[in-house]
């Protein structure tokens, strides 16, 4: 099956509407973190709390995902996710109007990290819906692959689109409006992503299994080392995105320009349906690693926003490869009952490297200006690419069977 055909048949089962609804519902998410530091930082004038603020959020979330993640596994996710959507879209409002009201930023940052503990992780739990999705009409096994390269293209998408968002709304009417936008879209289409019948196949294809299997096996830690590393990338690679953007005088341009990163990445995403199955998960995930560092390389001689764009774009196309082959290795190791957990506790290692990434590049920023960030991206995906290639051992045998059989079923 062409990979043109492989989409029209995924789109076919599951419906343009859910598609729509699933990518809408994680678009909050991809916006809160940029809205908050503009709008603190905006309110304080000082980038410095902006940022602690953004970082609470984003570390709040990072511990709660993988929470709600396992409460998923023991009861649907239909009520976790409702749950989340409506509280986190409150969590939202209430960042605005407690910042707006002049509170002191320590309490600024008590709600965001409360919100960001509370805000969904939409695109892991899609991913755990797609296999039952697939079963239920009698597709092959390959079209999860197809599935699993989709929602990488959809999540990179989501966080181009989610900061852009963020600039278009700010330079309009102020972050504060991006934020009130973000708690709409999550209370009306996070609500109906949880609604969705999907939820309901996504419970039915692991009842009756235990939930308490063993979660954290040597491959999974792995693999939440593997999505740390690249979540560090994310954060390193905006802050010297920012620094540059800053240099330049167009600071409020920093987002669109980080964001051609993602572009690459969404290409990538989709081009992944193509991969032949007897290309193992593997060795994907070893390509990928290697062609991150070779490719990250360049950004050390960069230092203007004219040779950023080819060296963001060409980095791009080696990230959703990657990421793809993570969580894909991640719901093909993990048993049915804690596959949502497992999704999520990526999720969360990503969201926890980011804010490290952001951390070290930002002080490396301050005293060697965008080199000292872009060293701390080069630095993380030289790791990624030590990891895939010595961890080959504990991804081999597990990875092989999953290819196996989907080589047979292809």
């Amino acid at each position: 099956m062409s990979p043109v055909a492989s989409y029209r048949a995924l789109f076919a089962i599951s419906g343009r509407r859910y598609i729509a609804i699933a990518f809408l519902a994680r678009l909050p998410l991809a916006m809160s973190q940029l809205g908050v530091l503009l709008l603190v930082a905006g309110r304080t004038g000082s980038y410095g709390i902006g940022g602690g603020c953004a970082g609470a959020l984003a570390l709040a979330n990072a511990v709660g995902a993988p929470l709600f993640g396992s409460a998923a596994d023991r009861i649907g996710q239909r009520p976790v996710a409702f749950f989340q959507s409506v509280a986190g879209a409150i969590g939202l409002a209430l960042v605005v109007l407690l910042t707006r009201s002049g509170t002191a930023w320590q309490v600024d940052a008590a709600i965001c990290a409360v919100t960001g503990f509370l805000l969904p992780q939409v695109g892991p739990l899609a991913r755990v819906r797609w296999r039952p999705i697939i079963a239920r009409r009698g597709h092959p096994v390959r079209l999860v692959d197809t599935a699993f390269s989709y929602e990488g293209a959809a999540d990179e998408a989501s966080f181009v689109l989610g900061p852009a968002f963020v600039g278009i709304f700010g330079a309009l009417a102020g972050p504060q409006f991006a934020l009130e936008g973000a708690a709409v879209i999550l209370a009306v289409f996070g609500s109906w992503f949880a609604l969705h019948p999907t939820a309901a196949l996504a419970r039915r294809a692991i009842s009756g299994d235990s939930p308490h299997t063993r979660l954290v096996t040597r491959s999974i830690a792995v693999l939440c080392v593997a999505q740390l590393l690249i979540g560090a990338v994310f954060g390193s690679v905006q802050t010297g995105t920012t620094v540059i953007a800053t240099n330049a005088g167009h600071a409020p341009l920093a987002g669109l320009f980080h964001a051609l990163l993602g572009v690459g990445s969404v290409l990538a995403g989709i081009g992944m349906a193509a991969v032949p199955a007897s290309f193992g998960y593997a060795a994907r995930l070893r390509v990928a690693a290697v062609a991150l560092f070779v490719l990250s390389t360049p950004l050390l001689l960069v230092h203007s926003l004219v040779t950023l764009v080819p060296v963001l774009l060409v980095l791009g196309l080696c990230v959703a490869p990657y990421m793809i082959t993570t969580f894909t290795l991640g719901e093909t190791l993990t048993p049915a009952p804690r596959v949502a957990a497992a999704m999520t506790l990526l999720a969360a290692a990503t969201g926890l490297g980011y804010a490290c990434g952001t951390t070290v590049a930002g002080h490396l920023a301050d005293a060697h200006g965008a080199t000292g960030a872009f060293a701390t991206t080069v630095s993380a995906c030289a790791l990624a690419a030590v990891l895939a290639v010595t961890a080959r051992g504990a991804l081999h045998r597990s990875s092989s069977q999953v290819d196996e059989t989907a080589y047979a079923a292809a």
